[in-house]
């Protein structure tokens, strides 16, 4: 006989098993290396997401027996920093109306806005289980609301199944996969506008966007993915592919080029630098740096495969960096993409000492990308907002948060602010899709 589910809440990540948790991530349909436990330990025990930042933690765990059967990260928060789904002007309405809005708990990596698993769980039931056990934790914590955000679809599911609210958001994500393109041959852009794909190994010792035999009238845009960046330039706009090429030749006319190191070939002293650049954009902005130095340490140690490092240099010295994470289990073989194994690279984070112009898109999208094109990498997501990205091919997705709030007028109204919000969501999606920047199909 089967025993019934019991919940329990650790406010320290390290008191639940890692090779557990981890093999309950590694069953979701949509992993991602965020939510791998020696990264959330790593947050905890770096001091950057702590009870003192604001975020305690409260993890919660389903068993039945000995036997783990669900889990997810949760915190119990005191602001809504570095969440990247803005709940501000709820906190505002229950501020002017003598309630209070915080603590309040969320299902989330923190600072990390990437769609993907949150609920991890061993099948439909258990994460329905697991939802409606965080919901009657926070009534019995007397919390104002729970709130999942960029979860999956089985999360969201669940989530919606419970009674919770959706939301919806926009980001911008890359595909190393050419549109469909039945244009004549010969069509495709002349000689003289290419740049050959970056080397297999590390050193792009010329440059980025080097001028190079441009786009041979019979090169082939794969279904499997992109040939080259030159392949991937083909399918888009003139003006789009004009563009690129200008913003790379700024750079390169600059004097600057790029290497990349990935896993335990990033040394100390390159992430000693990532974290100078990335310390000073934080601080440039007038914010303290939500990770500490202490954190992509523990990441070095424990997760190195995770990790791709772009550094930028000029004259021998390096002067900016681009940090993207990879999903671990990148698919074995360039260019086949298995919908259950996926290979995803994530933009995490940039700084730069000095100024280029144009650098960060080259530091932030066209390195990433011709890198992920070398490597047969499936999707590059750009994180959250901004329009300017659709320039660069990342084409907007939506994304989806659940959210319960234990007040029943406040529900009530936040309800009908998400339909009328939802409804600006379609529209603004059918805006940007409108706006591709792809090559438009000739008949």
């Amino acid at each position: 006989m089967s025993r019934e589910p019991v919940l329990r809440v650790h406010t320290d990540p390290s008191e639940i098993d890692a090779g557990a948790w981890d093999a309950l991530l590694d069953a979701q349909a949509e992993p991602s290396p965020f939510m791998r436990h020696a990264y959330l330990a790593a947050l905890h025990a770096s001091g950057s997401a702590t009870p003192d930042s604001g975020w305690a933690p409260a993890f919660a765990t389903l068993w039945r027996g000995k036997v783990l059967k669900a889990a997810c990260p949760l915190y119990a928060k005191d602001h809504s920093y570095g969440e990247y789904v803005f709940d501000w002007a709820w906190a505002n309405a229950y501020e002017q109306h003598g309630l209070a809005y915080y603590p309040k708990a969320v299902c989330a990596v923190p600072f990390t806005p990437v769609p993907g698993a949150r609920l991890l769980a061993v099948d439909a039931d258990h994460r329905a289980l697991l939802v409606q056990g965080l919901v009657q934790w926070c009534k019995q914590m007397e919390l104002s609301s729970l709130h999942l955000l960029f979860g999956a679809e089985e999360d969201i599911a669940a989530c919606e199944a419970a009674g919770l609210m959706l939301r919806h958001t926009v980001q911008f994500h890359w595909k190393n996969m050419a549109p469909t393109l039945p244009a004549a041959r010969g069509s495709l852009p002349q000689a003289g506008e290419g740049a050959p794909a970056s080397p297999e190994r590390g050193a792009l010792a010329d440059g980025p966007g080097q001028a190079g035999a441009g786009d041979p009238p019979d090169r082939a845009l794969g279904a499997a993915g992109y040939a080259d960046f030159d392949a991937f330039l083909a399918s888009l706009s003139q003006e789009k592919r004009k563009k690129i090429r200008q913003e790379r030749r700024k750079v390169r006319e600059a004097g600057v080029s790029f290497r990349w190191a990935r896993g335990a070939d990033i040394t100390e002293a390159d992430w000693d630098f990532f974290y100078r650049c990335y310390a000073r954009t934080y601080r440039e902005h007038g914010n303290p740096p939500y990770l500490t130095r202490d954190f992509f340490h523990r990441q070095a140690q424990t997760m190195p495969e995770a990790w791709l490092l772009f550094t930028a240099e000029r004259a021998g010295k390096p002067i900016a960096t681009s940090l993207i994470a990879l999903r671990a289990d990148e698919a074995g073989a360039p260019g086949q993409f298995d919908s259950k194994s996926e290979s995803v690279a994530y933009g995490r984070y940039w700084g730069a000492l000095e100024r280029v112009d144009c650098l960060h898109f080259e530091a932030c999208y066209y390195q990433p990308i011709e890198w992920c094109i070398a490597h047969g990498v499936a999707r590059f997501e750009g994180g959250a907002q901004g329009e300017h990205k659709m320039a660069r091919a990342l084409m907007p997705v939506k994304t989806t948060s659940a959210h319960w709030l234990a007040h029943p007028s406040f529900a009530d109204a936040v309800e009908r602010f998400l339909e009328r919000e939802g409804a600006g969501i379609e529209n603004y999606m059918e805006h940007l899709e409108a706006r591709s920047p792809f090559r438009a199909p000739t008949a």
